[in-house]
């Protein structure tokens, strides 16, 4: 027999008149948690942008994303709602939050009389434990379920690639690409950085999975230049990615050149498909991105467009302005190449004149201009007209068109410290200048793109700040001078940018072979005829138009760097689009010039 088995759950009573090891709670007291429990949610909804990583990573689908402001870049107004019956508290949403907003006090007592009150917004509905985040789980640093840098991009050594035209950034290769892509959560913030409304995540998740025909056509649905975007696109993508919160941002423009470099003849895997052409004619004034564009969009459904370009090549700016070691010529004849032959006509070398302009009023159902901005702006002082004195994009066109210009040995000035600025002042030293930038404010007040100014500092041309031109003189030995005074930083509101003032009394000069102009530029409407020239609306020194791009002449819509304070290629894709749609509803009769 068992004694021992008869007797074992007597003894068990013994527990009874022991004191309990367990608290009632909250009655009875309470017990503190530890520093990194995981208790209940708090978010702080102002560092939170609402990217959904949270939602997407819960296995329980506790989260769920749900409206609580109006959306803005970098932020899609949403926020997790989290409901604790399907909560587990494993705190993957705290370590996949790409901003840290997301985290977990160690409060643990949470006592309603309605389930209902379990399903709730952290940082929006209170529970009463928001006071005590002081202890809690926290994003644990070593986990790396995000990868926070991004794979680096291979380029010429600085003092070389001074000695050539050759492309500066050589590119990503399939697997540099491919682990590139596969950092990107896919939480869209880009698409809202982006004028043109790329469908960025879809675009990045084929090349991820290893399908780039996919990608090239996803990309081909909003943007007919890709590979220029993926080498020169001020890439305000980037800057409302996720990512960059805790690391760097996905490298969202050089994955897309990735993608279009990887076919030598776009025509054999773009799927353009021109519907019938249904009687309308299209007119179009430049053969810029927004030109292009528009031209593209508008074959595809259908309306005849012609494009009259005055340059002996299609690209606006983008062919004119931008030097090649930044945008070799191939990469933009074979994106050229697709958009003829899907039936673009573009005649080349073609000037409009105010008579011709007439003509195409009679002729085409609609008229596009979209001639950009081809004038320099003036610095406005005594001197400026010296011959020695020359505009950076003056100076940037005679280079594109293949004159042979050498500046073996000279010094030569560049005004301003936008990317005009920067592709001047690089270019001069290609062509064998001591060049260097002389900018009226400082440094980190440079419009120029950061990697640029970095580009420039990389290949040793100084950047001189606050600095005033006064006005041009004659120089000794035929050289020129351009005097100058210094400039103190004001800043008459906090949070202001400050502004550059004159300090009065002292001027310095700069000896120089020539001077460069890049402080902004201004369109040139001699081919619009006199009577619309007079009656056109203006923004300044811009055509006026509204969201449709129309203009406040009938039939006549504009786009481009002609209209958009942005200067930007994508931006002037974007307003390509946005001319067709408008186009499209003013020729369908949807909308009027009366109405608009």
């Amino acid at each position: 027999m068992d004694i021992k088995g008869i007797l074992k759950p007597l003894t068990a009573w013994k527990r009874a008149f022991q004191p309990p090891h367990t608290i009632e709670v909250p009655n009875k007291g309470k017990r503190e948690a530890a520093e990194r429990y995981r208790g209940f949610h708090y978010n702080d909804i102002d560092k939170c942008i609402g990217c959904g990583t949270c939602s997407a990573i819960c296995e329980n689908e506790a989260i769920k994303m749900v409206k609580v402001r109006e959306p803005q870049k970098g932020d899609s107004g949403y926020r997790p709602r989290i409901d604790y019956g399907r909560c587990c508290w494993c705190a993957l949403c705290v370590d996949v939050c790409p901003t840290g907003s997301l985290e977990m006090t160690n409060e643990y007592v949470w006592v309603r009389e309605s389930a209902d009150e379990f399903i709730f917004t952290p940082g929006v509905d209170i529970i009463g434990h928001e006071e005590k985040r002081d202890k809690g789980y926290k994003k644990d640093e070593k986990l790396n379920f995000l990868h926070l840098e991004r794979v680096p991009m291979r380029e010429l050594d600085g003092k070389e690639r001074t000695k050539t035209f050759a492309e500066v950034v050589l590119g990503y290769l399939e697997e540099e690409a491919r682990r590139e892509a596969e950092r990107c959560i896919g939480c869209g913030l880009c698409i809202s950085g982006c004028p043109a409304r790329m469908h960025i995540p879809d675009y990045i998740r084929a090349i991820a999975e290893g399908d780039d025909v996919k990608s090239l056509n996803i990309i081909y649905e909003n943007n007919p230049m890709p590979e220029m975007c993926g080498k020169v696109c001020t890439r305000r993508c980037e800057f409302e990615c996720s990512l960059g919160h805790l690391g760097d941002p996905v490298a969202i423009r050089w994955l897309k050149r990735y993608v279009v470099e990887q076919f030598d003849d776009l025509k054999k895997y773009v799927k353009a498909e021109p519907q019938p052409l249904n009687g309308k004619k299209i007119g179009i004034v430049g053969a810029g991105p927004a030109g292009l564009t528009a031209a593209y969009y508008l074959i595809l459904k259908g309306y005849e467009t012609e494009i009259f370009e005055a340059a002996p090549k299609a690209g606006g700016m983008t062919f004119l302005g931008i030097p090649k070691y930044r945008f070799p010529i191939p990469s933009l004849d074979k994106q050229v190449e697709l958009i003829e032959s899907v039936g673009v006509k573009i005649h080349y070398n073609s000037p409009v004149t105010d008579k011709k302009f007439k003509k195409m009023l009679e002729e085409y159902d609609a008229i596009f201009v979209a001639t950009g901005l081809p004038k320099g702006m003036s610095m406005r002082i005594e001197g400026e007209d010296h011959p020695k004195v020359t505009y950076a994009i003056d100076f940037l066109r005679r280079v594109n068109l293949g004159e042979k210009i050498r500046l073996d040995g000279e010094d030569v000035v560049i005004v301003g410290g936008g990317n005009v600025a920067i592709d001047a002042v690089r270019v001069a030293k290609r062509l064998g200048a001591n060049s260097f930038i002389a900018y009226r404010r400082r440094v980190v007040d440079m419009p120029a793109d950061d990697e640029e100014i970095e580009a420039t500092e990389h290949e040793g041309i100084p950047i001189y700040t606050q600095i005033i031109p006064l006005r041009v003189e004659d120089g000794p030995e035929g050289k020129v001078k351009l005097i100058y005074g210094k400039a103190k930083m004001v800043q008459e509101k906090p949070g202001e940018r400050p502004r550059p003032v004159l300090i009065e009394g002292k001027e310095y000069e700069y000896v120089v072979d020539r001077v460069i102009v890049a402080i902004g530029q201004q369109p040139e409407l001699s081919y619009l005829p006199e009577e619309i020239r007079n009656k056109i609306e203006m923004n300044r020194r811009l055509i006026k138009v509204n969201e449709r791009q129309m203009t406040s002449i009938e039939k006549i819509f504009a786009g481009g760097d002609l209209t958009n304070w942005t200067a930007d290629a994508i931006s002037a894709i974007a307003d390509g689009m946005r001319a067709v749609k408008g186009i499209e509803m003013y020729l369908n009769g949807e909308i009027s010039w009366d109405k608009k």
